[in-house]
């Protein structure tokens, strides 16, 4: 039998038939300097903003910035050999990275090189450009499911949906990282895929950021997306970016993802630093006066997908650093202004030793409250403002001013919440924990506790609850008769249960009482 397969001798004699002689036009520029990750390129008119320029070398950039007689570039790969005079030209295809289920569990640079050491990664079964346009409006849906961070105070107060853009904002040392990698390590068994991009860090963060989400098993499920402080300041640029392209390709096949920006504040003077050295005009505070779109479109890629589009989601985290709790400052105020709502630490909080330090008073979720659990949000109900309440009565008797009975309980129980809100870092909460804490509280179960024996009785019942068949789609009765009986064992009291609890208790919890 002949083979039908096209020899090489074959083809070759086809490429010489069909081979026409024409005039080919190719743009070859040259480097005229180089220096700071910055190439400035002559030759290359037809160059255009985000075009990837190739070198005689071997080495890549991207273009940043147009002149009238030569193109601004900036490093994405450097060789050590690149020197002025060099050949240049453009590749004609944007910049992007394969994407696929293979990054899961890998480290990987802002061009998808691997950086954990493993082995190569395996052919992936797609291409996504860094830079692209958000969803269009038609194909978003609304915010309607929640993400569970695992810590209690945003999860009851300050809750966050699936597809939502949370910011955490703070001052440098106030645990906002913390936040961010319990809300990872807490997407374990959700289905939810992670990536966590690390923007301009030193080495040591790197590597126990790293270290912490293999520990307690979130590298299963999370790819991490690394440009260090040592890095080109290029692809500390691109590094949210490329992050961004591998998320979009699990949330276009259906599936809820997090990323996390740690941090954006640092990608602002990267993208500072790359404009002032191309002498782009500097506007407040040295910025390009682009600073906010270029967030802007790097948000807005994060949406919740409506059945058309797959159902998938996005949830966005980014970090913002403030300074001296600053948050007035430009880059902190553009970023507000972009996402659906901040969680803001406050440094007298976690001088205090109230840890998560986040201040209640400046936290906000816009959009997450249609999206809490119905049975949290049923038991939380007020307990925002009736705690915001207690703060204000609170600073009236630090002035040893005489109050009520009534209102002295109101404190109390103002005293005990916060108290409760307390977590330890690196301990996520299920959702069972926290709908028995909120239903142990509002039926007044713990107001006889002193503040000292809070974390203790707390988890107390966390092991019963371990123990227990008790789930969200039980009766709050049932609830409240297993607390009562657990804690009476204990030999805690609760005089106080049938009192109604902060003044404004929600409507919810009187009924329950």
């Amino acid at each position: 039998m002949l083979s039908t397969k096209a020899s090489p001798l074959t083809r070759q004699n086809k490429w010489l038939q069909d081979y026409r002689f024409q005039i080919r036009v190719a743009e070859q520029g040259h480097v005229i300097s180089i220096g700071d990750g910055i190439v400035r390129i002559s030759g290359l008119p037809s160059a255009a903003i985000d075009d990837v320029v190739l070198f005689e070398d071997g080495s890549r950039a991207l273009v940043f910035d147009l002149n009238t007689d030569n193109v601004g570039a900036i490093q994405l790969t450097d060789s050590g050999i690149l020197t002025s005079g060099m050949s240049a030209q453009l590749a004609k295809v944007p910049l992007g990275m394969e994407v696929g289920d293979g990054l899961r569990g890998r480290v990987v640079d802002p061009l998808g090189k691997p950086l954990d050491g493993g082995d190569q990664i395996a052919p992936l079964s797609g291409h996504n450009p860094l830079q692209r346009k958000s969803p269009p409006i038609t194909a978003r849906e609304v915010v309607n499911r929640p993400l569970h961070t695992g810590i209690k105070i945003i999860d009851a107060l300050v809750p966050i949906g699936r597809g939502q853009r949370q910011l955490i904002i703070g001052d440098e040392g106030l645990g906002r990282s913390s936040i961010a990698i319990d809300t990872v390590i807490n997407q374990a068994g959700q289905a939810v895929e992670c990536v966590y991009v690390l923007i301009g860090q030193k080495r040591s963060t790197v590597v126990n950021t790293i270290e912490l989400l293999r520990e307690y098993g979130a590298l299963d499920y999370t790819t991490v997306v690394v440009a260090e402080a040592s890095a080109l300041p290029g692809l500390q640029y691109l590094a949210p970016y490329a992050g961004c392209a591998i998320t979009e390709y699990w949330m276009s096949k259906g599936r809820d993802t997090l990323i996390v920006y740690d941090d954006l504040t640092t990608h602002a003077k990267t993208y500072r630093e790359l404009s002032l050295l191309l002498r782009r005009p500097p506007g407040r505070e040295a910025y390009p006066g682009d600073i906010f779109s270029v967030h802007a479109q790097l948000l807005e890629r994060s949406t919740n997908l409506n059945d058309k589009q797959g159902g998938g989601s996005m949830t966005a985290l980014p970090i913002v650093e403030t300074n001296e709790g600053e948050i007035a400052a430009y880059i902190p105020t553009n970023l507000i202004s972009i996402t659906d709502g901040q969680i803001y630490l406050e440094r007298s909080l976690f001088s205090a030793g109230f840890r998560p330090a986040i201040d209640i008073s400046r936290s906000v979720s816009r959009i997450g409250g249609q999206a809490q659990h119905p049975r949290i949000k049923e038991e939380a109900g007020r307990m925002k403002l009736d705690y915001l309440q207690f703060l204000e009565l609170e600073m009236f008797t630090r002035f040893g001013t005489h109050v009520e009975p009534r209102i002295q309980r109101v404190i109390d129980r103002g005293r005990l919440l916060r108290e409760l809100l307390k977590q330890d870092r690196l301990s996520p909460l299920s959702l069972r924990q926290q709908l028995g804490w909120l239903i142990a509280f509002n039926a007044g179960l713990l107001d006889s506790l002193d503040s000292e024996d809070v974390q203790e009785v707390f988890t107390f019942l966390d092991e019963r609850l371990e123990q227990s068949d008790l789930d969200l789609d039980t009766e709050v009765e049932v609830w409240q008769q297993n607390l009562r009986q657990w804690l009476k064992e204990e030999g805690i009291t609760h005089s106080h249960e049938q009192e109604t609890g902060i003044e404004g208790t929600s409507a919810a919890t009187a009924e329950h009482q």
